[in-house]
């Protein structure tokens, strides 16, 4: 995978993207922690499995029926049957990221009959999401009209687009392609990465036993208090005492998540 030039490596959940050597700890201190984060993992992965299994009959019906899912693909309409696949690629873009969508179009995203035939031989569905702009029927929204008539690669949201509201955006976009696609993995990318899609699918595909599947470059950031920080997390109080980190999460350039994480976030 390509990121301007740079060989991007996907490890799984168990590898950071930081090798840098740590400073030794007091082995004691360590040994509890370790064993304090264990304890947690095992109880938020029971959580969430049981979470699942003791959904609602019919939530998933609901999901579908939701505003988050009201979405329009050209290839695969919401009205129609979900459909079984092995990945769901959603290209995260924005309304001027043409010259992007065109790069994209030209090197590793197939076209016309052959992204057609992707969906179908290799169960591999790629589109570009993007939501509609804060005015209605606006020439933003009609440009990017004008570009899905003719290229039929998009999976419009509903979704207001704006840089504080990316999280929600990826969000919906999982919500609208759970209810599309009855997929294995659903994966989010950047408009400025290229991906070798072999090696992505070759990559899934040793994955596909494993539940609860996250795979990304994982990183583990501090939680920045101040206000006069670039970054500043305005609900640092809920990571605990000042100088806490992050839960351990992939970059946001690319990451795929397994039927049943995507299918919990749907559903919660």
């Amino acid at each position: 995978i390509l990121d301007f030039g740079y060989r991007l490596w996907i490890p799984t959940i168990f590898d950071d993207c930081d090798t840098k050597k740590k400073p030794a700890t007091d082995n004691y201190e360590k040994g509890e922690v370790l064993k304090t984060h264990g304890a947690i993992e095992s109880l938020d992965k029971s959580f969430a499995t049981l979470q699942i299994q003791l959904a609602p009959p019919g939530s998933s019906q609901k999901m579908k029926n939701s505003d988050a899912t009201g979405a329009v693909s050209t290839l695969a309409g919401i009205n129609s049957p979900r459909k079984k696949a092995f990945m769901v690629i959603g290209i995260n873009t924005a309304f001027s990221s043409r010259r992007r969508r065109d790069s994209i179009r030209e090197t590793w995203m197939p076209q016309g009959e052959k992204l057609v035939r992707l969906e179908r031989d290799k169960g591999i569905i790629i589109r570009f999401i993007i939501g509609h702009s804060t005015t209605s029927d606006s020439i933003l929204d009609r440009a990017i009209d004008s570009e899905d008539a003719q290229h039929k690669d998009f999976l419009r949201l509903e979704h207001v687009e704006g840089y504080h509201e990316l999280s929600a955006k990826t969000k919906t976009y999982i919500c609208t392609a759970v209810a599309n696609w009855d997929a294995e993995f659903y994966v989010k990318v950047d408009d400025d990465v290229h991906v070798n899609l072999g090696k992505l699918a070759a990559l899934l595909g040793r994955h596909r036993s494993k539940p609860m599947a996250y795979i990304g470059c994982m990183k583990s950031g501090p939680v920045l208090s101040k206000k006069s920080v670039k970054y500043h997390e305005p609900e640092y109080w809920k990571f605990g005492e000042e100088g806490n980190k992050y839960f351990r999460h992939a970059t946001g350039q690319i990451y795929a998540i397994s039927k049943d994480l995507a299918s919990y976030i749907a559903a919660n």
